[in-house]
């Protein structure tokens, strides 16, 4: 049995609905989900002309393997009606996956650990309620010092 971590996001529609949605989706078709954080609303990120966005931190038990993991992802995605008009630009559903067992890959459509996952405490902040003592396999620290250590500033607000 794999162990991954996901983050789901978006912030256009009913996005506590969304991230619901993406749930059972993930449950379905991807492993069982063991743990969820609470939503956290952040302001938009890169692009911040944009509504706030609403994330949600997973940790999901999988038979798959990394490549069959971001495919059905992706497909999930897709099922929700995502599209991939602007690099961080608005979007119903994002879902990231950060982290695949101890696994490092560096395929085009996957990097793993996530390459910027340090460096967002919207990542972080989740992750650390669901995986504080997790090891980052490239940075060989926890998600909780990781998140002592980020350099981003913005608010991470617990919502439920």
């Amino acid at each position: 049995m794999n162990n991954a971590y996901l983050l789901t996001g978006g912030n256009l529609g009913n996005r506590e609905e969304n991230l619901a949605k993406a749930l059972a989706l993930l449950s379905e078709t991807c492993g069982t989900i063991t743990a969820i954080s609470a939503l956290y609303e952040t302001a938009a990120w890169g692009n911040t002309d944009q509504p706030a966005f609403l994330n949600q931190a997973i940790q999901l038990q999988t038979t798959h393997n990394a490549k069959q993991l971001i495919r059905r992802v992706l497909k999930a995605e897709k099922q929700m009606g995502r599209v991939r008009n602007e690099k961080y630009g608005p979007r119903i559903i994002d879902i990231d996956i950060l982290l695949f067992n101890n696994e490092k890959h560096n395929y085009h459509f996957l990097k793993l650990p996530h390459p910027e996952m340090h460096n967002r405490r919207f990542v972080l902040v989740p992750l650390a309620e669901i995986a504080a003592d997790a090891i980052h396999p490239v940075f060989k620290k926890t998600i909780d010092q990781l998140l002592e250590e980020c350099p981003d500033q913005l608010d991470v607000k617990k919502v439920s």
